[in-house]
């Protein structure tokens, strides 16, 4: 794997430098995986963080090496990761939820997995495309927790800008 310089933020060329892809690429993924939502600095330009770099490096691998489809390497993302993986597990199904009209529905037992190019143990008649697909609102709760994560990240940013103001 490849080294990730010891740094807080990264421009998005840096990272596509490191991914070995075309910024356009990352802007894409980040319209694709909810894991992935740079900060952005006063200037407007994307600051990446270090976990942002090691889930764009994990997207390249999946989708590049081991050949998943988008969809599938969201689902594995979700099934290996942490607390970005479960928000974009929640944000599928919540996705979900709407295509079915709000129906809850019983998946105890079954596997759900979208393995290399996009092959599904289940019946994709479930299965929406992009244009059939609903936003749900989030949370009040959640709102209120990204909006802190975001203050926390601005008074980073600002203070990291404040220390090379002063050298």
């Amino acid at each position: 794997m490849m080294r990730i310089p010891d740094k807080h933020y990264f421009k998005i060329g840096e990272v596509a430098e490191l991914a070995g892809v075309e910024p356009y690429v990352i802007r894409y993924w980040e319209s694709e995986f909810r894991s992935l939502r740079p900060q952005k600095s006063r200037s407007n330009q994307r600051l990446f963080r270090r976990k942002d770099v090691e889930r764009i490096l994990e997207i390249r691998r999946l989708l590049y090496e081991e050949g998943y489809k988008i969809e599938g390497a969201r689902r594995r993302l979700e099934s290996s990761g942490g607390a970005a993986g479960r928000a974009e597990e929640q944000g599928a199904e919540r996705d979900e939820a709407a295509l079915d009209g709000g129906a809850a529905h019983d998946d105890a037992g079954e596997d759900d997995t979208v393995g290399p190019r996009g092959s599904s143990t289940k019946a994709g008649a479930r299965r929406a495309t992009k244009s059939q697909k609903l936003e749900t609102p989030p949370s009040i709760s959640a709102l209120r927790s990204a909006v802190a994560e975001a203050r926390a990240t601005v008074l980073a940013i600002e203070k990291i800008l404040d220390d090379d103001e002063r050298l």
